[in-house]
C-alpha cells in the first residue's frame, strides 16, 4: 500500500494505492459508503489487487477519512455533483487509464451516475455493491437508528477513529438523508445511459435497501448486467461475505479483458 493524497479543485483528498500503478495495468477505484474512508476498506484493497492484478485506488470523499472537510449542510445533490464534478478529477490526478468504478452504498450510486451521466471513456466496467436508486422506507428507518446510535455517543466513538472530521462525516451523511425533501431522491433516470459491463451485489438481508433496487437496475441500464445475491449478508457484502465478493469480482474484472498495460 502506497499512502498519497490527490488535490482536486484546491481540496485535499486522502487516498491509497494498491498493487501496479496506471501505466502498468487497469485500475479499480473504490467508491466508498455514506460513513465510510479509505481505512475503512482494511484489508479488501490489497486482496482485490492481489486476486485481479489490477491496481486499486481507494480515496476518501471531502469530509470523510483524513481528506479535507465539507461546509455543511451537504447539498441533498451531493452525490449527483461527486459523480460529475469531483470523481473525473480524481481519476484525472491519479492519472487512471482504464478504470472499473467499485463502489459500495453511496459510493455505488456515485459510480451510477457517472457511467451514465459522464460516459467517460475511462471506464470500463461497474461493480455496485448494496447501490440506492431510489429511498425507501425501511432504508430511512434505518438511517433513523444510525441517529440514534450516534446520540447515545456509540457510533461517534467508533467512526473518530476512522474520521478526523467525525461530526462532518455523519452529519453530511446522515442529516441530508433524512432531509424531508429527500424522500423524492431518484437516480432511475439515469439507468438507461449505462452501457457498460455492470456487477451488482447485494445481501439479502440489506437493511438500507431491498430486491427493488437491484431489480430497476438490472431492467432499465443499457449494457450488460450481471446480479448476484448473498446469502447471509447485510448491507456490506465486502466485510460480511468477502470470499465470495471477492472471487465474484475477479471473474468480472477478468472477463473485460483489463489486464495488462493500456492502450496508448
Amino acid at each position: 500500500m502506497t499512502l498519497t493524497a490527490l488535490t482536486v479543485l484546491g481540496v485535499r483528498l486522502e487516498a491509497a494505492w494498491f498493487g501496479p500503478p496506471p501505466d502498468q495495468a487497469a485500475t479499480l477505484v473504490l467508491l466508498h459508503e455514506g460513513l465510510g474512508c479509505v481505512a475503512l476498506w482494511k484489508a479488501f484493497p490489497q486482496r482485490l489487487a492481489e486476486l485481479t492484478g489490477c491496481g486499486v485506488l481507494a480515496y476518501s470523499r471531502a469530509g470523510y477519512g483524513a481528506s479535507d472537510p465539507v461546509t455543511l449542510p451537504r447539498p441533498l445533490s451531493y452525490m449527483h455533483e461527486e459523480a460529475r464534478e469531483i470523481l473525473p478529477r480524481v481519476l484525472d490526478a491519479a492519472n487512471v487509464q482504464r478504470a472499473v468504478l467499485v463502489g459500495h452504498s453511496d459510493g455505488a450510486s456515485i459510480a451510477l451516475i457517472n457511467a451514465a451521466a459522464v460516459v467517460d471513456p475511462r471506464v470500463r466496467g461497474l461493480v455496485l455493491m448494496a447501490p440506492h436508486v431510489f429511498t425507501e422506507p425501511m432504508g430511512l428507518d434505518s438511517i433513523r437508528t444510525a441517529r440514534e446510535a450516534w446520540q447515545s455517543g456509540s457510533l461517534r466513538q467508533g467512526l473518530a477513529r476512522y474520521h478526523r472530521h467525525v461530526d462532518v462525516a455523519f452529519q453530511g451523511w446522515n442529516d441530508a438523508w433524512l432531509d424531508p425533501d429527500f424522500a423524492a431522491w431518484n437516480l432511475q433516470g439515469f439507468i438507461p445511459g449505462i452501457r457498460c459491463p455492470s456487477l451488482l451485489l447485494q445481501g439479502r438481508q440489506d437493511q438500507y435497501g431491498t430486491h427493488k433496487q437491484l431489480d430497476a437496475i438490472e431492467a432499465g441500464c443499457s449494457g450488460p448486467c450481471q446480479v448476484v445475491w448473498l446469502d447471509h449478508c447485510g448491507h456490506s457484502p465486502h466485510r460480511e461475505q468477502p470470499e465470495v465478493t471477492l472471487e465474484t469480482i475477479r471473474h468480472f474484472v477478468a472477463d473485460l479483458a483489463l489486464k495488462g498495460a493500456p492502450s496508448s
